[in-house]
């Protein structure tokens, strides 16, 4: 089961969020049929989405967006409350670097990350940052320094088995909030320098519990466990809502055309079909 814990540690002035996300992103890596370069951006993007979602209320929804100009083109994550779904545009991408290692620095390339944040608010809220390094991790970190002013560090790791399937994936959020003593901080960057890296944790096995004892050398307050799920919301109703917003004169060409149409969720793959009588029905309707 993948679960996110949330903790305090420094006289609740830092607050640390850890999961695991075995099971979504090894379910999205056989979806898609991913490679190594692709699975591993698009892990690391699916488990700092489902952080990210659990900062925020129910009901609450982030739109996540990393575009690069590197081969496996733009990811798109959205993460409500312990709810993730996303897609990219090439899951097939597989470059080594230098030393055989896989690359997703290459792969990822330069470009931007854009979140887009519906809050129920009378308008979504939108911000950005660069896309630094292409590692997800570092970029991340910087987003949440640049665009949202919140002093943070973020660690993400998936490990793959030799046959390129997801062994393990996780990773922690870190975030300094107001009132944070200057000490608690120097502690807390010197813990990092010590921590061994995220991939290694969770290649070990470690828990989300186990990724907080390492991170606060003990010294932390679990609050609350959230279970994490990949949940597509996609049904054949709300792409005829979708169909209807093409307008009449353009479902009537398409239903003297073609007689059908087929849709696929890019989020879960599933296809929907429509028919001659169903076009019919719709263009009723309308």
């Amino acid at each position: 089961m993948d679960y996110l814990k949330k903790a305090y540690c420094m006289n609740k002035t830092v607050r640390i969020f850890s999961c695991i996300t075995t099971d979504m992103v090894s379910h999205y890596q056989k979806l898609f049929n991913m490679w190594p370069s692709s699975t591993i951006a698009f892990g690391k993007t699916l488990t700092i989405s489902a952080i990210m979602g659990c900062t925020y209320k129910s009901g609450e929804r982030l739109n996540i967006f990393v575009k690069g100009d590197g081969p496996i083109g733009k990811i798109t994550v959205e993460a409500t409350f312990g709810n993730v779904r996303g897609y990219m545009e090439n899951p097939g991408v597989y470059l080594e670097n230098n030393n055989g290692g896989i690359n997703i620095t290459k792969a990822v390339g330069a470009g931007e990350i854009e979140v887009i944040k519906d809050l129920n608010m009378r308008e979504p809220f939108s911000s950005s940052s660069e896309i630094i390094e292409g590692d997800i991790s570092n970029d991340f970190t910087y987003y949440f320094t640049k665009s949202e002013q919140i002093p943070s560090s973020v660690g993400l790791g998936v490990s793959l088995n030799t046959d390129s399937t997801v062994k393990a994936s996780g990773g922690f959020l870190i975030q300094i909030m107001p009132g944070c003593k200057d000490e608690y901080i120097t502690e807390l960057e010197k813990n990092l320098k010590e921590l061994k890296p995220i991939t290694q944790m969770i290649d070990e096995g470690y828990s989300p519990e186990d990724i907080i004892n390492e991170i606060t050398k003990g010294d932390y307050e679990l609050l609350d466990e959230i279970e994490l799920h990949h949940n597509c919301n996609c049904s054949k109703e709300r792409f005829k809502k979708g169909l209807k917003s093409l307008g009449k004169t353009t479902l009537e060409e398409i239903l003297n055309e073609d007689k059908k149409v087929d849709i696929k969720c890019n989020f879960c793959n599933t296809n929907y079909h429509f028919d001659e009588d169903e076009l019919k029905e719709i263009i009723l309707e309308m």
